[in-house]
């Protein structure tokens, strides 16, 4: 299931990373650029599957839109343009209409990060 990176929104050629990524509900593919939920495709455009890839590389971690872009995407920071808020806001519809809206969570400072619960076999009985 691992296979060499193809592709420049990913670190160099001769890395082996593995080709899914869960967050929840949602598994990432990267074979197919894409995320489900169950028998869902979300339907992600290159850059929204780069942008959730790379905050389903560490979920909870809070990552600033300038980091986010260029980790992800490989882009400049541009803070007037509304380009980064209109990817961030497909991402967010299209997991909506696969049931995690709230998945992506933004926090004070304006840094991004995907809100997972642990599994269940790590959840603390009460």
């Amino acid at each position: 299931m691992n296979a060499p990176l193809p592709s420049c929104h990913f670190p160099g050629g001769d890395e082996t990373v593995r080709r899914f990524r869960e967050a929840g509900d949602l598994t990432l593919d990267l074979f197919h650029r894409d995320g489900r939920v169950d028998d869902y495709w979300l339907g992600l455009d290159p850059r929204e599957f780069a942008l959730l890839w790379r905050l389903a590389e560490q979920p909870g971690e809070r990552i600033a839109a300038r980091q986010l872009l260029a980790e992800a995407c490989h882009v400049a920071f541009e803070p007037e343009s509304e380009d980064f808020a209109a990817h961030m806001a497909q991402v967010q519809a299209k997991l909506a209409a696969a049931g995690l809206a709230q998945l992506i969570g933004t926090d004070a400072e304006g840094r991004h990060f995907l809100i997972v619960p642990p599994p269940y076999d790590l959840m603390p009985i009460t």
